[in-house]
């Protein structure tokens, strides 16, 4: 496997915090080292006002080594969504806690997706793959 894809939808949190550019930016700032992967570049956090007037909210990510870590609030609704994807594995209720120590959602479901089934981890096994589905298709053309 590649890695894991923590998905987490949170309902009932605080309208002030899921508005709030500098939560946001400073809980995607520290998320990184509290998971002990590697930031490799700073949040970027805005504001996105749609056509539906209570559609707005604050979005952010960051971009990590092992891939990404994304926020998307919806602050009138109460409601926030998380996506952690990461090329190794985490202690996904470590996330969840922090995460949810800081917006204090009243519930939340969540989804962990294992991504990458066939993602091959060294040179060697990339090379079977290959060779294996040449001959397929080799065979297949005859």
């Amino acid at each position: 496997m590649f890695g894991p894809h923590l998905i987490l939808e949170a309902y009932g949190c605080s309208k002030a915090k899921l508005a709030d550019l500098t939560v946001l930016s400073q809980v995607l700032d520290s998320y990184p080292e509290q998971l002990q992967m590697t930031k490799i570049m700073p949040p970027y956090v805005f504001t996105y006002r749609g056509a539906v007037e209570d559609d707005w909210g604050v979005s952010g990510v960051v971009l990590i080594a092992e891939s990404h870590i994304s926020i998307h609030t919806f602050p009138d609704k109460q409601f926030v969504t998380l996506d952690i994807f990461s090329c190794r594995d985490f202690d996904i209720d470590a996330a969840i806690k922090y995460f949810c120590d800081i917006f204090e959602p009243t519930s939340y479901d969540k989804q962990v997706l294992m991504r990458g089934r066939e993602f091959p981890r060294s040179t060697g096994r990339a090379v079977r793959i290959v060779e294996t589905e040449r001959r397929k298709l080799a065979v297949s053309s005859l």
